[in-house]
């Protein structure tokens, strides 16, 4: 998956073959030619197969077309640059005014096979809660909590992963970046909408971990090309980098709340609360008044202040007052991985903190592995496989990359959002889902977030959507919501059918907006 969002840890997962078939290097010519000739290629021509399903949501049997192929995108002179692969889900009979949702994981550099196996798609992957899934043959079939009901769904991979590819005389490298790769997702969407003449559908834009960072981006590019959303999904967000670089405080305070729901639900509090969520109401207070003061402090603070807050964050979080005051209050997330549970010899995951990873040394100071990712991964893949080919029926001779990340990816972090002077060293895409919403007022937003998810922590979202500094009509077009799961929150099969209730209701939402949106701040109606 992820090592600083969803994808990243399941970038340790072995790179698969290349699409160049290797001739030795003293091969004869001959050899080469017909290595070189039977190369699998990605193809200029769009390619789709098509199948149909059904599947019962609500009671309510959808029938549906899937359609599993390749989106050529062309530059501004009509030259091919990439091919994108990607899986759409249409109800029959719904009519081109069907909205219709663009879904895409993160990394960046993973493909977008964990939201389309395990979460809104008309069939997913059988997970528990929070358990390791069994080896083969794994559990598999409709998904009663897919949207479908309520939209389209297209899923896409990113250029690099999966089978999506460049074309022509481009590289990885011509997409391998913030702008680069927002822009090339927008080039697909559009094109998407234009193949399948759905121009006036109401149109949603879904990311995860990475994705809630290329959303915005993505967002404003399409606002800028002349197409403008009706939604979008920030699902486990992280949209600002700075704020977690080194040196900096504000990522210890991010990440407090959810080193105090971990704590919590592994019962390493002495008076623990019975009611989560006015808990986490009362450390979010404590994280942003004294907590806050004592950091800001740096050096300056006193004793008696250190070891005030010192005490009150081990009655919050678990660890012992000694070992924060020699962390001088701001605790590493591998400290608190491997320190909270250490009597037991046991680490917490990163990307869910449910999850527990047996140690080999019991001094660690940080996990070995992530017990979250490493749980499903191995059924997300071998499902994926199986189902591309056998039901969807797409074949191809290029290996389905599970991850762009490999020799020569190098991720380029600069980004210049809307209007800006200069371009961020180290990316903030907030600023581009707020010049987006002060542009399209009508735009909805809704942060999808899990208690226990360190990689994408809740409160970092929080952070973020209230520091856009929008109006108090624009506010009011963003909703959160709160489930006891980790980053992957689908994986808890009863929060995945309560965030089901909880999307719907929000997609009802967004599609009885009104004609005009509401007045800004000291106006009136008509100015």
């Amino acid at each position: 998956m992820r090592q600083l969002l969803l994808a990243a840890t399941f970038l340790a997962l072995p790179a698969l073959a290349q699409d160049k078939p290797a001739a030795p290097k003293d091969a004869p010519p001959s050899m080469k030619a017909e290595a070189e000739a039977a190369q699998a290629r990605p193809p200029v021509e769009e390619q789709s197969a098509v199948s149909k399903g059904s599947v019962t949501v609500g009671g309510q049997r959808i029938a549906y077309t899937a359609t599993a192929g390749t989106l050529t995108v062309r530059d501004d002179e009509a030259k091919p640059t990439a091919s994108y692969f990607y899986t759409a889900y249409t109800r029959d009979g719904g009519g081109a005014n069907r909205p219709v949702t663009f879904f895409y994981n993160g990394g960046p550099g993973s493909p977008t096979i964990w939201l389309h196996m395990g979460s809104f798609a008309p069939v997913r992957v059988t997970t528990a809660n929070p358990e390791y899934i069994r080896p083969a043959p794994y559990g598999f079939g409709p998904n009663p909590y897919s949207l479908i009901d309520k939209s389209d769904l297209v899923f896409i991979d990113m250029i690099g992963a999966g089978w999506s590819r460049p074309l022509g005389d481009k590289t990885g490298k011509d997409f391998w970046g913030v702008d680069q790769d927002a822009e090339g997702f927008a080039r697909a969407i559009t094109r998407y909408i234009a193949k399948n003449n759905r121009w006036r559908s109401p149109k949603i834009l879904f990311g995860e971990s990475y994705g809630t960072l290329r959303n915005p981006v993505v967002a404003a590019k399409l606002e800028q090309a002349g197409i403008s959303l009706n939604g979008m999904v920030q699902f486990s967000t992280i949209m600002n980098y700075g704020v977690r670089q080194t040196g900096y405080d504000q990522n210890y305070l991010t990440l407090f709340p959810t080193m105090a729901a971990t704590a919590w639900y592994h019962n390493r509090l002495p008076n623990r609360p019975a009611d989560l969520r006015a808990f986490l109401d009362e450390v979010r207070g404590f994280t942003t008044g004294a907590l806050a003061a004592a950091l800001a402090k740096g050096s300056n603070i006193t004793t008696a202040e250190k070891a005030a807050v010192a005490k009150q964050m081990a009655a919050y979080i678990g660890l012992s007052e000694a070992f924060i005051l020699r962390a001088d209050l701001r605790i590493d997330l591998a400290h608190f991985q491997t320190e909270l549970l250490r009597d037991r010899r046991l680490a917490v995951g990163r990307l869910d903190s449910r999850y527990t990873l047996n140690m080999t040394d019991a001094n660690a100071d940080s996990p070995g592995d992530d017990p979250s990712s490493t749980a499903v991964s191995g059924a997300f893949v071998a499902t994926f496989q199986d189902y591309a080919t056998r039901v969807l029926g797409y074949r191809t001779d290029m290996p389905y990359r599970m991850t762009a990340r490999g020799p020569g990816f190098n991720w380029d972090w600069s980004h210049r959002p809307p209007n800006a002077t200069n371009p961020q060293t180290t990316p903030n895409s907030g600023l581009d889902l707020a010049w987006t919403m002060r542009t399209n007022p009508y735009l909805k937003v809704m942060f999808v977030n899990g208690y226990y998810d360190f990689a994408t922590a809740f409160f970092g979202a929080e952070f973020d959507a209230s520091h856009m500094l929008l109006d108090e009509a624009l506010q009011r077009n963003i909703d959160f919501t709160y489930y006891e799961a980790g980053h992957m929150v689908y994986l808890n099969p009863d929060e995945l059918a309560k965030m089901h209730g909880d999307l719907g209701r929000w997609y009802d939402k967004v599609l009885d907006a009104p004609a005009r949106p509401a007045p800004r701040p000291g106006t009136q109606p008509g100015q």
